[in-house]
């Protein structure tokens, strides 16, 4: 048996089972072999009877003493009873509908049973255990894995036809070099995938597990260097004098905080060369990173280019053109606005601008990557919250110049460790610094609908001193499924328990241009009180706004509150944040507690990684990273980091992976990838 046969080739596996199989992703030998435990039983240690704890998962080894039913034996539902005995007592082993399984319990033969242990009035008992006569061919006994299941598959099944498969396959092919095995301690490939599954010990299981964690980051690090040299390549560049860029910072009317200095010089450094810049800024919430890249852009049009920057939403795209626009207003410096809502005419005449080099520096959402879009010359390339762009649209905004440079900022800081993964040697910039006069956000945890009551009417104190608030929803509105206030529902309750104050209502489902007259009408203080979905996330910057409340917070992640916390606190005024929670769940109250305790985007942004997952946390489907993975990229920086060096020296010796030792790598990478349009291989 090969890793790419059909599944059918197993005993047991007939077009029914296959199809239940496939629904599980399982299609050959190769994808059953590969679809790891999510979980152990270790069922080594016998529990004597007496020593048996209610609600407690163990293994107890006894003698049959009778099988019985109750109620009536000729009734079809009458439950099996079978009495087990060890020398410390008693437990009864219940079956409903167990008819067919009467006689495979033979009193006075020694059986393995394992399950939960309840208690029934005074006796001790397991529903449906599994069990195993001793003398028989395998056993319950030992460690054994729990896979993920999907209708009309079982434990046992799966646990069978892995055993079987593993039992027959003639080869696992070894492709890692044994020089890297040797370097990195690492098992080999067959002794791995057997552990993996039936571990002989914790041992063996550890071992196991180390070399799969160390496959799996190995092959990512190896498919992101692909992405990147194929995303951003590293050809002769444009080079920018960043000389100008101290003129554009004498005439702010404040001083950069030292991140943001940090961060300018290194961009300078990158400009100067001749290879395209490929530079990633992070930074908190109100760090100050568009003044970082606005420098950038004054750079370029200096030196004769154009720059572009590239926003998620058509409201940041409108902000950003609103206040880059003003800065660059007394040196002369052409900006434009490109977005879906424009009319025929004036994209045209965006357009016509854009070609001529009437326009120096464009500002858009998704619209600038339209094929009509063309540049006289384009040396700049900015996109703003960048993982919200796949990674193709990114490179089809690079593609628009001749190797331009590249800037990637970002408000959700991207950990260490996930940066390397998602953008390999990627230069990363952090401005950890916030500048001067930013005071602490007050956060508040709401759980009970007096204090709900309470927080509203403090909401009324601060709209009576001139101040505005936002109001987050998680759903537009109501749902027959998803017990959450909905942006409808909460608009309709603040409008008439605020008569005196404008509320407006904002969602995504709006159409562009009634989205920008609301967000005009919260920025110059006609609506007071702005009852909004997640829309509001990004980049909104109304100073006047101190308070935030988010409403159903144990729908929303980690980073998404710090990131809606952050549309408050924007200026000198004292702000607050109220997180309304509803329900029991233990991940939303720690993510309750952490944003109470924390206001460190960055210490926020590695407890959400920890909590959600990457593919979660990114979007699996931008990235290419696999939706179920057994490494961890918070607990396994360290074998990350072995992973990346071993990366890199196989793509030093072979790059373009064409080596016959190499032909297994790539097939992994591939198949992680597959996803991915550009990854070209």
């Amino acid at each position: 048996m090969n890793l790419t046969d059909s599944i059918t080739v197993l005993k047991g596996v007939g077009p029914k089972k296959a199809a239940v199989l496939e629904n599980a992703g399982i299609r050959d030998v190769h994808d059953l072999v590969y679809y790891f435990p999510r979980k152990y039983e270790d069922r080594r240690l016998e529990t004597q009877i007496r020593d048996a704890e209610p609600e407690t998962d163990c293994l107890v080894v006894g003698i049959v003493r009778s099988r019985r039913y109750h109620g009536s034996r000729f009734s079809r539902k009458a439950p099996l009873s079978i009495l087990v005995e060890d020398s410390t007592g008693t437990m009864e082993m219940l079956f409903f509908n167990g008819r067919y399984l009467e006689n495979l319990f033979q009193p006075g033969a020694g059986y393995s049973f394992y399950g939960r242990v309840t208690r029934n009035r005074d006796r001790l008992q397991m529903i449906h255990p599994e069990f195993h006569r001793q003398g028989d061919p395998g056993d319950i006994r030992g460690i054994l894995p729990v896979y993920s299941l999907t209708a009309g598959l079982s434990q046992k099944e799966i646990r069978k036809l892995t055993r079987q498969a593993l039992d027959a396959l003639e080869d696992v092919p070894e492709w890692l070099p044994a020089p890297l095995r040797q370097r990195y301690h690492l098992a080999d490939a067959r002794f791995a995938l057997m552990n993996m599954h039936f571990p002989e010990n914790t041992k063996y299981l550890q071992m196991a597990r180390y070399r799969v964690v160390f496959d799996e980051l190995f092959t990512l690090e190896t498919g992101m260097h692909y992405l990147r040299d194929g995303v951003l390549p590293r050809e002769n560049g444009i080079v920018i004098d960043p000389a100008p860029g101290a003129e554009f910072i004498r005439g702010l009317s404040f001083r950069l905080t030292e991140g943001q200095r940090e961060a300018w010089q290194a961009i300078g450094e990158d400009l100067s060369l001749d290879r395209p810049m490929n530079r990633l800024i992070q930074g908190d919430v109100g760090s100050g990173k568009t003044v970082v890249a606005e420098t950038a852009m004054f750079a370029a049009v200096k030196a004769g280019y154009q720059a572009v920057m590239m926003a998620p939403t058509e409201i940041l795209a409108r902000q950003h053109a609103d206040s880059v626009g003003e800065d660059f207003a007394r040196y002369g410096i052409r900006v434009g606005l490109l977005t879906g809502s424009l009319k025929a005419g004036q994209k045209a005449a965006v357009l016509d601008k854009l070609a001529s080099g009437e326009i120096d520096v464009l500002i858009g959402t998704h619209a600038v990557l339209e094929p009509g879009v063309r540049f006289r010359d384009l040396g700049l390339v900015v996109t703003d919250e960048q993982h919200r762009f796949g990674v193709s649209q990114r490179q089809l905004l690079s593609e628009k110049g001749k190797h331009p440079n590249v800037m990637i900022m970002t408000a959700t800081p991207i950990p260490r460790t996930l940066a390397v993964i998602l953008f390999g040697n990627l230069d990363v910039s952090s401005i950890r610094t916030m500048p001067e006069g930013r005071k602490k956000i007050d956060t508040y945890v709401i759980r009970s609908e007096g204090k709900r009551q309470k927080m509203y009417d403090f909401v009324g104190e601060r709209l009576a001193e001139g101040r505005q608030a936002y109001v987050v929803a998680p759903l537009i509105e109501e749902s027959d499924t998803v017990e959450a206030k909905s942006a409808e529902e909460l608009y309709q309750e603040l409008s008439g328990r605020f008569p005196d104050f404008r509320v407006g209502l904002l969602h995504g489902a709006m159409k562009p241009e009634e989205k920008s007259s609301i967000m005009e009408d919260f920025a110059e203080g006609r609506i007071r009180l702005l009852v909004s979905t997640v829309v509001i996330e990004v980049g909104i910057n109304v100073r006047n706004a101190t308070v935030m409340v988010l409403e159903n917070c144990e729908r929303f992640g980690l980073a998404q509150m710090h990131q809606l916390r952050g549309r408050v606190g924007r200026g000198s005024l004292k702000s607050y944040c109220f997180l309304v929670l509803r329900g029991e769940s233990e991940i939303a109250l720690e993510r309750a507690k952490i944003m109470k305790e924390s206001s460190d985007g960055f210490r926020i942004a590695e407890e959400d990684l920890r909590l959600r997952g990457p593919g979660e946390l990114f979007g699996t489907r931008q990235h290419g990273l696999p939706e179920r993975m057994i490494s961890d990229l918070v607990r396994h920086r360290d074998v990350l980091e072995k992973a990346g060096r071993a990366a890199e020296e196989i793509l030093e010796e072979d790059p373009s992976l064409t080596l016959p030792e190499h032909e297994e790598l790539r097939i992994r990478v591939r198949k992680m990838f597959h996803g991915l349009e550009r990854l070209e291989m």
